[in-house]
């Protein structure tokens, strides 16, 4: 019966490199980020947190393999403060849209010379 040694590698195995998907979430999340004060950054990050779950399931089954685990939760912090900012500018957006109709509130829509 043949014995694995723990951490000992076959010459045939491929070298553990970086998921590719932790490189487009953190590139989209960045991208969401910069983006957020337009409001279009939200799609971005939304991508940016699908494909970081995305990474971290094929991380976890590359027994290895793959790497870049440890940028995960930065991607995500990234993305839902691009996330959040969207939304604050949305609401503040709503805010001075509702303010501006309580102002004209009781004023004619119109020059007022029409009876």
């Amino acid at each position: 019966m043949a014995q694995v040694q723990q951490g000992v590698r076959h010459p045939d195995d491929p070298e553990p490199v970086e998921s590719t998907k932790i490189v487009a979430a953190r590139m989209l999340a960045g991208v969401g980020a910069a983006l957020s004060v337009f409001v279009g950054g939200a799609i971005p990050a939304v991508v940016a947190l699908m494909l970081a779950r995305q990474a971290e399931a094929d991380i976890r089954a590359s027994e290895g393999f793959l790497l870049g685990a440890a940028r995960l939760p930065g991607i995500r912090r990234t993305a839902w403060i691009a996330i959040g900012i969207a939304g604050a500018v949305v609401v503040a957006a709503l805010l001075v849209w509702v303010l501006g109709m309580a102002r004209s509130a009781g004023q004619a829509p119109y020059g007022g010379d029409i009876a």
